[in-house]
């Protein structure tokens, strides 16, 4: 045996271990490191969801010592011990895997134990001493994986979706100035990568950035299905060993200890296997992702070039782009950005076959659910931030390229279908092509408007739609920008 003072023996059903004597967790985390050497992640990689598990045993010890079936002074120094992890200490002795068996239960009680040994070192006890104060007995009481793991889950999610729609609202404003700035510029819309009708740049900008409000919208409305719990279901919902007036007290205390606006479900039975809450938020993360995507598609194809591309736009050089051609500059920071989405994507896959891949009272697949959506958000929240810092504040447009671009479109005849017809545009706009004249310039000649009325219909103004949309001019005003979606 090792010698006492450098390691302590820890018992379950199971048999007994030699525990590291230094160490806040104890034999149930123990076997979790042997079975889930899978994702070499702890849960600790995930501040929100550790801070989480220790809100709901510090609401959890609250609620016991008020109905009175936890004493007074055990339950102190549970929630004393539960709020120096709150604090941010101790995170590194989270260590299970983020991808286990058994439905969270190795989560579960690698909080109990370091929440129980931080407790008894606050009684001036030896670690491990579960005699005077028990992880599954005391921290645990009252509680089961089932109710305690979903929980925790909704409110790191919660807690961490915050900081993702700080970054998204920052990044809608940076669209936003950009709009702003090249509100005067005058380019060529496309569809179906053909040349179209005229726009300026920064109608196209203002378009990302109201994509972006919308998503800000839909996440927000989406995170609001996390505020239901299951807390006092225990096992299966049917509330086992948790005694009556539990389930309100430890939702009243939760909602004061993470400042969300709880609810207990209706129908504890359901919400303990369901995961639909969790399958909402994913799906709206891809959206946002798939958006996000949309838009640095577009701006890799704006900056393309610089000499044989678009070359409407330039992105800031953040790095060499090549190790054999010279001078080469790549597009970095959307790629990395369409990645993240990609990877959004996949996560949303495998949130929605582990939903499905329930079974009757319990969803055993919740920890890849957990991974999958708190890795999206901290990716997302990240890519959003580099794309904004990197990217998007130092974009410049080609004006005289842009300008060239518009004199030289046939795409302009549209505008004056109105005044010549549709067959007469056309016939024009065939012309314009085959000789590479001006279109102005072909209309007059062949008598069909003046050239004080061309010139009126085709100024930038009535080219670009701003003239008669108007509305849209305080949308992209210096002001707007200090506001939120």
């Amino acid at each position: 045996m090792a010698d006492d003072s450098t390691t302590r023996i820890e018992t379950d059903s199971l048999g007994s271990l030699e525990i590291p004597s230094d160490v806040y967790w104890g034999v149930h985390t123990a076997r979790a490191l042997e079975n889930f050497d899978i994702s070499k992640r702890p849960i600790s990689v995930y501040a929100d969801l550790v801070v989480a598990l220790a809100m709901v045993k510090q609401a959890a010890a609250r609620a016991n010592r008020d109905i009175g079936v936890l004493d007074p002074a055990k339950a102190d120094l549970i929630d004393r011990a539960a709020q120096r992890v709150i604090d941010g200490e101790f995170h590194d002795q989270f260590i299970v895997g983020v991808i286990q068996g058994g439905a969270g239960t190795s989560t579960n009680m690698n909080a109990n134990e370091v929440i129980t040994n931080i407790a008894l070192e606050l009684a001036g006890r030896r670690k491990g001493d579960y005699e005077f104060l028990s992880p599954i007995d005391h921290t645990n009481r009252s509680q089961s994986t089932n109710d305690v793991y979903p929980t925790a889950i909704k409110i790191g999610i919660s807690l961490v979706h915050v900081s993702l729609l700080e970054e998204l609202d920052l990044l809608r404003k940076s669209f936003l100035a950009k709009a702003h700035e090249f509100h005067d510029v005058l380019k060529v819309g496309r569809t179906q990568l053909q040349d179209a009708v005229p726009m300026t740049l920064g109608q196209e900008f203002h378009g990302f950035a109201t994509t972006l409000g919308e998503d800000h919208a839909r996440l927000g409305e989406n995170s609001s299905l996390l505020t239901e719990i299951n807390l006092g279901a225990t096992a299966i919902g049917t509330g086992v060993t948790a005694a009556p007036g539990y389930a309100e007290s430890v939702r009243r205390h939760l909602s004061e200890i993470s400042g969300l606006p709880l609810a207990t479900a209706t129908d504890l039975v359901e919400a303990t296997s369901d995961t639909g809450a969790f399958m909402s938020f994913s799906s709206s993360l891809k959206r946002n992702a798939m958006k996000l995507s949309k838009i640095c598609n577009d701006l890799r194809l704006l900056s393309s070039g610089p000499q044989a591309g678009f070359g409407e736009i330039n992105l800031p050089a953040r790095q060499a782009g090549s190790s054999i051609m010279p001078g080469k500059v790549n597009p970095v920071i959307p790629e990395v950005v369409n990645q993240v989405a990609f990877s959004v994507a996949g996560a949303d896959m495998t949130v929605t076959m582990a939903a499905e891949a329930g079974q009757l009272q319990l969803n055993a697949f919740e920890p890849v659910i957990a991974h999958s959506i708190l890795q999206s958000i901290t990716w997302m929240r990240q890519a959003m931030r580099t794309l904004r810092v990197n990217c998007v504040d130092g974009i410049t447009a080609n004006r005289e390229r842009l300008g060239a671009m518009v004199g030289s479109s046939v795409g302009v005849v549209t505008a004056l279908t109105p005044f010549i017809g549709y067959a007469a545009a056309a016939a024009l706009a065939k012309a314009a092509l085959l000789t590479n004249r001006n279109v102005a310039d072909l209309v007059v000649e062949a008598g069909l408007m003046d050239r004080e009325e061309v010139d009126k219909q085709l100024s930038p103004a009535r080219l670009s739609g701003i003239e008669a949309i108007t509305a849209a001019i305080p949308i992209i005003s210096p002001e707007d920008l200090t506001t939120s979606s």
